[in-house]
């Protein structure tokens, strides 16, 4: 899994080799098969849509550049993400070069929208390439594929592939050798976005190349009919999906925990070698309770957030999504979401960044709208370390009916309360803003099972691991860093006699909040956490080691627990929960809904929206916590 050096280099120097295809064609997976850790995951100029490059070395000794496109049906593009695909393939995305030559990746069990879309590249008069993927569930569902009279038919290369195999791309790139050793590249056509009229004709001559050159019945795999009689019936499958997320959030603690600690003891080595090092006061402290106090203290929770990221990755690959998807629709769309919209609001537990940038995939624009401002209620991986640090210090680690611990409950129900609320405000903003506008029919293909491919489970692990460790060392670190100055400074006068943060600039700014958060139960200290939260929300944890003085050492999570359980009343830790769920203490995320909608308006109305949330909730919470204990 090591990077490999020469992503260093200009990748305009390569030639360029776009993967289009349709929406689960197994086009990632033949991306990951083809450049493994020889890849970077970047925006396209401009707007947020996701772009992934890699790099590959063909058997002719030919260094490529690959690029994943977003998956689309047509050229004639109705979302955003169609729209990037279509102008990069046309060469019309600023700053980005067209590609030398186009991989139309099919789905070989499927292959009636994947030719009609081959047709449309063909247009474009770029050399294309039909790649035939996942011919082993093709062959394993009695489909019979004739290449040679489909390339020939065609007017296009023919090659099968089987990404998830080893080898299983050796075809593709001898094609792609072939192809780029032959003549030269052909220029842009004149091309126009083809009619209603002109995408029939289209699709009835992919039907005619269906007709000629594939054998079969296609029947769907009898083992898949059989589990999805069971994951997809309207009771059961509810109730098995609700154990998988169940089972998913107990692990979060229980499987982590070794790694926890291995990760708490080596910053405890840390923490001691400055303690020991002569060095001036004042500088031990920065370096221990600034940096690695800091940044230690969210590092820690690293294994949570991968084990969250493991579960939703293996049920992407496993075919189990869309099915969730499917049994959702009913439930989302009578609080007003479209059924699409359960993948982008799934993927928000992780981040509600890629969550809102996934809403690309709703075509209509008010049922993309509404999932985007519900998105960040979503309970993302961001908030983890702020909600297993309280429940940690003030929830028992007891077992409820001799098998279910009471941490991870609490924990569902955190998870609970965020999708509820998501529901609710979609609920409203349809019977408000949308009344009247009819939705969407919801229409989704279900992919059959596949077993999910280690290789490519790394490589979406060790990504989204290095993302967080990257925003630990940036937004994180500078934000500790902040922190610990206004702990810091200015110094106590001479004959202080209370602790030295109390004369510091954070004591003054949370103090003047007070008026504010006090009917919420928090303290200054809380306040003061809650200001860099607003750049990333597990900065919280390590503000408030900061703030009481917790070195990131060895059983630091436990310390900073036990100083909050010392400080706080149960009241103000359930005050502080009921925040967490609601507020929008994520610019990022805040900047990303801006540039999605394209509107300042739609950003302002979700910070508002949520900041009162989390103010009714958090006041409700603690007021009634009070009044019971």
């Amino acid at each position: 899994m090591n990077a490999d050096a020469s992503l260093a280099a200009p990748i305009t120097a390569f030639p360029i080799v776009a993967l289009v295809g349709n929406p689960n064609c197994g086009k990632t997976a033949l991306f990951n098969a083809l450049t493994g850790s020889r890849q970077k995951v970047a925006n396209y100029p401009g707007v947020t849509v996701e772009k992934k490059v890699g790099r590959v070395t063909t058997p002719a000794g030919r260094s490529l550049q690959i690029v994943d496109l977003p998956g689309t049906y047509s050229l004639r593009a109705r979302s955003p993400d169609e729209e990037i695909t279509r102008d990069a393939v046309l060469g019309q995305l600023r700053g980005e070069a067209a590609p030398d030559l186009i991989v139309c990746v099919a789905d070989a069990s499927n292959l009636r929208l994947a030719l009609r879309l081959a047709l449309e590249l063909k247009r474009v008069g770029r050399p294309v390439v039909l790649s035939l993927n996942m011919m082993d569930i093709a062959r394993k569902r009695g489909i019979e594929i004739d290449a040679g009279r489909l390339a020939r038919e065609l007017g296009l290369p023919v090659v099968s592939s089987v990404a998830v195999r080893r080898g299983g791309t050796d075809a593709l790139l001898s094609e792609i050798d072939r192809t780029f050793a032959g003549l030269p590249m052909a220029g842009i056509s004149s091309w126009s976005a083809p009619g209603a009229g002109e995408l029939r004709n289209t699709q009835r001559e992919a039907d005619r190349l269906l007709a000629a050159a594939v054998r079969g019945s296609g029947e769907r795999d009898a083992g898949t009919a059989r589990i999805d009689s069971i994951l997809l019936h309207p009771v059961a499958g509810l109730v098995i999906l609700l154990a998988i997320l169940f089972v998913m959030f107990q692990a979060v603690f229980a499987w982590a925990e070794p790694a926890m600690n291995a990760i708490e003891a080596g910053f405890a080595w840390l923490g001691l070698l400055v303690e020991r090092a002569p060095l001036p006061e004042l500088l031990k402290s920065f370096l221990k309770d600034g940096l690695i106090g800091g940044v230690g203290s969210v590092i820690v929770f690293l294994p949570q957030i991968v084990i969250l990221f493991f579960f939703i990755l293996v049920l992407e690959d496993l075919g189990y999504m869309a099915r969730a998807a499917f049994l959702m629709d009913r439930i989302m769309g009578g609080a007003g979401l479209h059924g699409r919209a359960f993948i982008p609001l799934l993927s928000s537990f992780a981040c509600a960044i890629p969550g809102v940038m996934a809403t690309r995939v709703i075509d209509d624009r008010r049922d993309r709208l509404t999932t985007i401002l519900v998105a960040p209620l979503m309970t993302c991986s961001a908030r983890i370390p702020v909600y297993t640090l309280i429940i940690g210090a003030f929830i028992p680690d007891t077992e409820v009916w001799g098998f279910i611990g009471l941490q991870g409950l609490v924990m569902f129900g955190l998870y609970a309360i965020g999708i509820a609320s998501a529901l609710g405000v979609s609920f409203v903003i349809k019977r408000l803003i949308w009344r009247g506008v009819p939705g969407e029919p919801f229409m989704l293909e279900l992919p059959d099972y596949k077993i999910p491919r280690i290789r490519s489970l790394a490589i979406g692990l060790w990504t989204r691991a290095a993302i967080f460790l990257k925003r630990a060392g940036t937004i994180i670190l500078a934000m500790m860093v902040l922190i610990w100055v206004l702990a810091s400074f200015p110094q106590p006068p001479d004959g202080a006699t209370e602790p030295a943060i109390s004369y510091s600039l954070a004591a003054t700014i949370g103090s003047a909040m007070q008026p504010i958060t006090a009917p919420l139960g928090f303290n200054w200290q809380i306040n003061v956490a809650l200001i860099p939260g607003m750049a990333a929300r597990e900065v919280a944890v390590g503000s408030l080691g900061t703030i009481y003085s917790i070195s990131g050492g060895e059983e630091a999570a436990d310390k900073i627990g036990q100083a909050l359980a010392g400080h706080w009343s149960l009241a103000t830790a359930l005050a502080l929960l009921a925040w967490y769920v609601f507020a929008p203490q994520c610019a990022a995320t805040l900047a990303v809904i801006r540039r999605e909608t394209g509107s300042w308006k739609w950003m302002g109305v979700t910070f508002f929206y949520m900041l009162a949330l989390a103010y009714v909730a958090a006041l409700a919470t603690y007021q009634i916590a009070s009044a019971l204990s």
